[in-house]
């Protein structure tokens, strides 16, 4: 499978935070129990991904680059290369066939951003009701970025990667190099 070009084709935009549109990410919603550790499909995700069901908004790394996101208690959402998406999500499809879940590829659906450099926590806290001097990488939080719905995380300290609809990308990239525009800064004092 050929991957397909991103909503914003490789954008990006170098204000005190370099905003950057990423090529399309492989994601898979996994909606199933997810409470009961060992069994069910936390155990069908520990199984498929080498990573164990990670605790309230918490991300875990798995194999291959995969990575475990904890949405809500009967959420996860998986993120794994684009090539690798649906033929995992048919698998975990096929391995939770006898349980009560709901397995989607929704790669197509989304895009991802990432921002970078030393104020990341200051372009979200601007847009985003989210205690980002709290917020740290390995977690990953589901809120609203100037009323548009998004998922973020930080896989390191100075990066931070955002998931929205892929309808809404450009509005969102556009909301995230605004508040990244130099002269913008939130004066500290």
């Amino acid at each position: 499978m050929s991957e397909p070009a991103g909503p914003l084709a490789g954008e990006s935009y170098e204000g005190y935070v370099t905003v950057r549109a990423l090529p399309p990410q492989g994601m898979i919603s996994v909606r199933a129990d997810l409470s009961a550790e060992g069994e069910g499909a936390a155990m069908a995700l520990l199984d498929a991904l080498g990573a164990e069901m990670p605790d309230r908004r918490g991300i875990a790394e798995g194999r291959d680059g995969a990575v475990l996101a904890w949405l809500s208690p009967d959420e996860a959402m998986v993120l794994c290369s684009y090539d690798s998406a649906r033929q995992l999500a048919a698998g975990l499809d096929e391995a939770l066939s006898d349980q009560h879940v709901l397995v989607a590829d929704v790669s197509d659906a989304r895009a991802v951003i990432e921002l970078e450099g030393g104020a990341v926590r200051e372009v979200i806290a601007k847009l985003a009701p989210v205690d980002m001097d709290a917020f740290a990488p390995g977690e990953i939080r589901r809120t609203r970025l100037a009323q548009v719905p998004a998922a973020f995380w930080m896989p390191e300290e100075g990066r931070l990667r955002l998931v929205c609809f892929r309808s809404v990308a450009r509005y969102v990239f556009d909301l995230l190099a605004t508040a990244a525009r130099p002269g913008r800064e939130v004066a500290k004092g």
